[in-house]
């Protein structure tokens, strides 16, 4: 199991279960979309499998920098070849995915 975690105040990490099924856990906000970006491009790169899927669920709390961080994973997996699936998105990242009309984007997945 690989552990990835920030060490900010508002933590954020990715664990994975088994390979390509990722865990998301903590804030994904202005405060740790940075490394939130760094540790799920790593964890991306680092994992074996060739599609991907991260559960949602653990996220606590979430604002547009955070749902631009599941845009970019998105993004990265597609130029990659690899695909990459979002299941229990939160409520704060549908709505404000709604409002940019990325919505339909964040559910489909690449």
């Amino acid at each position: 199991m690989v552990v990835v975690a920030a060490t900010a105040p508002r933590e954020f990490s990715l664990e994975e279960s088994a390979p390509g099924k990722f865990a998301a856990r903590g804030a994904l906000t202005f405060a740790t979309a940075r490394r939130a970006r760094e540790l799920g491009l790593a964890a991306l790169h680092a994992s074996s499998a060739a599609g991907f899927q991260i559960d949602c669920s653990g996220i606590t709390h979430s604002d547009s920098a955070g749902m631009t961080v599941l845009l970019d994973w998105l993004s990265v997996a597609k130029r990659d070849g690899h695909s990459l699936q979002y299941a229990n998105l939160p409520a704060q990242v549908k709505d404000i995915a709604g409002i940019s009309d990325t919505l339909e984007m964040l559910q489909k997945g690449v």
